[in-house]
């Protein structure tokens, strides 16, 4: 899955699979979650949020079960 860098303070990059609806979302902590069943308007609507952090803490993270890619 390619990684697109994002400008954001809370998220460095994000990836999606519109084949296996994966989005996969790197931290600036460095972590990396990937996170199942996302639908295309979330991944496009959090690409295009003017805070990618708060998009990501009220419709990714309450909506999808993630998973940290160790």
């Amino acid at each position: 899955m390619v990684m697109n860098e994002v400008k954001s303070s809370a998220i460095k990059a994000v990836g999606f699979d519109p084949r296996t609806r994966e989005m996969a979302i790197k931290f600036t902590s460095g972590d990396v979650y990937v996170y199942e069943g996302v639908s295309l308007i979330d991944y496009a609507e959090l690409m295009n949020a003017q805070s990618k952090g708060i998009y990501f803490h009220n419709n990714i993270k309450p909506c999808y079960t993630g998973q940290m890619v160790l």
